[in-house]
């Protein structure tokens, strides 16, 4: 399952879902950390463009993994993020304001581009996804909620249910198989993880 539209909220939905303190969040969200570290390690990454960074939480982190190495996180003009992003700073870290559709980077220039809980939010995610290709030179790291399930848990606990269990500012929705699709057109899915209720891939480019 696959479908798209062209309208998106800007900066997804605002739901802190790695600052919560509910426990069964917390222990969704520690399954989903660990494999995301665990993909991220696999890759060994010498530069990285973090494509929807947000507050920038993973891509703190993941500045402080890469030691001096260059990573890049980049989201649209938001005062909130902006304010948490000054609260994450290394050297080596650069937060950029731009949509992410034409990346304003050369070919190849990162080794990883990653974009995290993001191709749910964006207007055209197939475009997207070549443009993450175009600049990264060996691998892409990328989550999505993996559907209909998500769409299921928010019903079964009561929310969105005019929505039909769809979380405000998601328009794109896959199936772990239609996510791998997508993902393969642009190289080997060399891993496909299922935390749940997420669908996480690392992609060798080819």
């Amino acid at each position: 399952m696959s479908t798209t539209s062209a309208e998106a909220v800007p900066t997804g939905n605002t739901f802190d879902k790695y600052g919560s303190t509910n426990p069964v969040v917390r222990r969704l969200m520690s399954n989903f950390e660990r494999t995301l570290g665990e993909l991220f390690e696999q890759a060994r990454p010498q530069s990285v463009l973090d494509v929807g960074c947000g507050e920038g939480v993973l891509t703190h982190q993941w500045a402080v993994a890469l030691g001096d190495r260059r990573i890049v996180g980049i989201d649209l003009p938001d005062e909130k993020l902006a304010a948490e992003q000054a609260t994450r700073q290394r050297p080596n870290l650069e937060y950029l304001t731009m949509r992410a559709e034409n990346l304003p980077f050369a070919e190849n220039e990162f080794d990883l581009a990653s974009a995290i809980e993001v191709l749910e939010h964006v207007p055209d995610p197939a475009h997207t996804v070549a443009e993450m290709a175009r600049v990264a030179e060996r691998h892409l790291l990328v989550s999505v909620p993996r559907e209909p399930l998500w769409r299921g848990l928010n019903l079964a606990r009561g929310s969105y249910v005019k929505e039909l269990g769809n979380t405000p500012g998601h328009v794109n929705h896959w199936s772990k198989r239609s996510f791998v699709e997508l993902l393969s057109r642009h190289g080997e899915v060399v891993e496909a993880r299922s935390p749940f209720p997420w669908t996480m891939l690392l992609v060798r480019l080819g």
